[in-house]
């Protein structure tokens, strides 16, 4: 289920906020068409953070009832009781795995971390993914709690590493790449995560170019290794501007409508892009071939 290339989808939404719908069905149309592998129903790209637990449950409606491709939800919550409820709703709904990143307000201890994770492994029978991604949570997890993690609960049975570390990601699949999915969370280190042997990535830019990363995916696999250099290049110069020079939701809601694909903007507090980095993206999109 963990191998290739998953797009961590945005949410889009209407003029007063509420989410659309039927763009977010024609959106995972839209992607399956791209030949993605699968969909991240809630991640950071999905603004989840800004979502009610009811507006949570309909976009994981909407997409499951959508495809039949793999569906991991994103069930992160500040506390270990919300993020354990909101997971056996999702898991209800017929989603294919869970993926779980850091409480994100009070900083947990390594301790406070190997305890959440734990209990929530141990009282869901669902599919967990840890997601680690120091961008938004100010906090690397430890490689110790996560090999002990996968250690006592079968069930953990992948890893989305975001903090852009190409020598962490060698390491985790050196601890665990035995036992569990290690998923490229960053778009700048996708060929690099594969040669190392990770089994897949999840990125925002597959929002805006799906194809050009199922390609580079593809190319990978078939030993192509001169195209799949040449579209990662490609690629982190897409990220670069994107996901790391602007603010990222805006950036990728804002490429998104320029091709067509009528996401919306993001919701408040998050703004739309000014008028300079509107260009600075029109930019990008052009020198990419995109647009």
């Amino acid at each position: 289920m963990l191998e290739g290339i998953f797009v961590p989808h945005v949410t889009p939404f209407e003029e007063d906020e509420k989410i659309n719908r039927k763009i977010l069905a024609e959106l995972i149309q839209y992607f399956e068409d791209a030949g993605i592998t699968g969909f991240v129903t809630l991640g950071s790209n999905g603004e989840f953070p800004y979502l009610s637990t009811s507006e949570k449950l309909e976009v994981l409606e909407t997409v499951r009832n959508t495809t039949d491709r793999p569906v991991i939800a994103g069930v992160t919550e500040n506390s270990t009781r919300e993020t354990l409820e909101l997971g056996r709703k999702a898991w209800d709904i017929g989603v294919d795995a869970l993926l779980i990143a850091p409480p994100f307000y009070f900083k947990p201890r390594d301790s406070e971390l190997f305890a959440h994770y734990s209990l929530i492994a141990g009282k869901i029978d669902a599919p967990v993914i840890i997601y680690n991604v120091p961008k938004f949570t100010g906090l690397n997890i430890g490689l110790d709690v996560i090999e002990r993690l996968v250690h006592e609960h079968s069930n953990i049975v992948g890893i989305k590493d975001s903090s852009g570390s190409t020598g962490r990601i060698a390491e985790l699949i050196r601890r665990v790449g035995d036992e569990i999915a290690v998923l490229a969370g960053t778009a700048d280190v996708i060929l690099p995560a594969l040669m190392l042997g990770a089994s897949g990535a999840v990125v925002a830019v597959a929002n805006v170019a799906p194809r050009l990363c199922v390609e580079l995916y593809n190319a990978f696999t078939e030993m192509k290794l001169e195209r799949a250099r040449k579209l990662q290049i490609l690629i982190n110069l897409l990220n670069e501007v994107l996901v790391k020079r602007l603010n990222q939701v805006s950036a990728i809601k804002e490429a998104m409508n320029m091709l067509g694909l009528a996401v919306g903007y993001p919701r408040m507090p998050s703004l739309p892009l000014g008028e300079d980095e509107v260009q600075e993206v029109e930019m990008v999109l052009i020198e990419t071939g995109l647009l």
